[in-house]
C-alpha cells in the first residue's frame, strides 16, 4: 500500500504522476475559467465548442457552463476511440472543472470597467495558458480540441494552427449575434489564444505524459 501511494506521488522526467495529474487539470481549469470570465464579461465570443457555447448562451441567455458541458459530450467517443480512456476521463474532468469554475467565479470576481479588446487579450492569454496546462497533462478542454490534439499527433500538425481552422469558422457566426467591434476582438483574443498553444505546444521539446 505504502509503495503505491508513493508511486502515485513520484514524478519521473517522461511521466506525470497522479499528484502531478491533479494539479495540472485544477489549473489549467481554474486558467480556463478565468479566461472564459473575462471573454463573457466583455460579451466577447470564442472558437471551438466553447464559441458555440458563447453563440447560444448570448443567443438564448442560458447558462455557458451548462452548455459548455453538454456541447462537449458527443466527443467524447470520439476520444476515447482515438486517444484511449486515459485522456478521455481528463478530459472530461478538465471540461467539468471548467464548467463550474465559469459559473462559480464570478460570484466571488467582478470587474468595474472592462475594455473589450483588453479582455480579448487576457482571455485569450488566460485560456491558452490553461490548455496548454492540459495538453501536457494529455487533457483539452474537448470538442474541437480533441480532433486537434488527434491530427497533431498522427500527422504532426500543430495543434494550435489547426484549432485556429476551427475557430475562424465559429467566429465567422458570431455575425448573427455580435457587432463588428465586438467580433474584431474576439479574433484578436482567438489569435493571441492560437499563438500560444502553437509556439509552446511541442512534443519534441516537452515528452512527459
Amino acid at each position: 500500500m505504502k509503495s503505491g501511494f508513493f508511486k502515485a506521488i513520484a514524478s519521473r522526467p517522461e511521466r506525470h504522476s497522479l499528484i502531478d495529474d491533479i494539479q495540472g487539470l485544477l489549473a489549467g481549469s481554474l486558467l480556463a475559467g478565468l479566461g472564459v470570465m473575462f471573454l463573457s464579461g466583455a460579451k466577447l465570443l470564442s472558437g471551438g465548442t466553447a464559441g458555440v457555447a458563447f453563440l447560444l448562451h448570448y443567443a438564448a441567455g442560458w447558462s455557458f457552463g451548462l452548455l459548455f458541458f453538454l456541447i462537449n459530450l458527443p466527443f467524447y467517443y470520439f476520444a476515447f476511440r482515438r486517444m484511449g480512456p486515459a485522456f478521455t476521463i481528463k478530459t472530461f474532468l478538465a471540461v467539468t472543472l471548467t464548467s463550474f469554475f465559469s459559473s462559480a467565479l464570478p460570484k466571488f470576481i467582478g470587474f468595474g470597467a472592462l475594455d473589450p479588446f483588453i479582455a480579448a487579450l487576457v482571455g485569450g492569454l488566460l485560456l491558452g495558458t490553461g490548455m496548454l496546462a492540459l495538453f501536457r497533462h494529455r487533457a483539452s478542454l474537448g470538442g474541437f480540441g480533441i480532433l486537434a490534439l488527434f491530427l497533431q499527433d498522427r500527422f504532426g500538425w500543430r495543434a494550435g494552427l489547426v484549432q485556429l481552422c476551427f475557430d475562424c469558422t465559429v467566429l465567422a457566426l458570431s455575425f448573427l449575434v455580435a457587432s463588428p467591434f465586438i467580433i474584431a476582438c474576439s479574433v484578436a483574443g482567438a489569435a493571441v489564444l492560437n499563438l500560444t498553444l502553437a509556439i509552446n505546444h511541442r512534443r519534441d521539446r516537452y515528452i512527459a505524459v
